[in-house]
């Protein structure tokens, strides 16, 4: 039997997001609103990784990422890797990384707290960058990825 391998064409210019757990996938599809794009988006799921088992994969034409949308990436998919494409090379590589703090991109799941009940922006502490967990700034409830809500 050969080997058959189904190849997906290059980007000119945009990103890559690479090394995304399956599982989170399409959360991060969801958290960056791609549905509503009007380009080209490759989405490759459940693909073969010696590093995480099953990895996802999104190539978007002539997107390119701000820093805030780059933090919500790494609050899903805290392994994801990011590659700059111009003129079909990469140009970058860039390794997502969780930030100490995070403001305003998290809504706090205690539904007493006071950026639930007025106009204050969320802020949290992160307690844990491996299994994603934080603590709201100002209740200190701490909850981890699988129950907060991204904004």
């Amino acid at each position: 039997m050969k080997d058959k391998q189904l190849s997906v064409s290059a980007i000119k210019e945009g990103t890559v997001i690479d090394h995304i757990p399956a599982p989170a996938l399409f959360k991060v599809v969801s958290i960056l609103k791609l549905d509503t794009l009007d380009t080209m988006i490759t989405i490759g799921n459940s693909l073969g990784s010696s590093k995480l088992g099953k990895k996802g994969i999104i190539k978007l034409s002539n997107v390119f990422f701000k820093d805030d949308e780059i933090n919500k990436i790494s609050l899903v998919a805290p392994s994801a890797k990011l590659n700059i494409i111009r003129e079909y090379d990469v140009v970058e590589k860039r390794v997502v990384e969780i930030p100490d703090e995070i403001f305003g991109l998290v809504k706090c799941v205690n539904p007493k707290c006071i950026t639930n009940n007025e106009k204050v922006n969320t802020r949290f502490d992160v307690v844990s960058k491996s299994d994603v967990k934080l603590k709201c700034h100002y209740c200190e409830k701490i909850t981890d990825q699988d129950n907060f809500d991204i904004l």
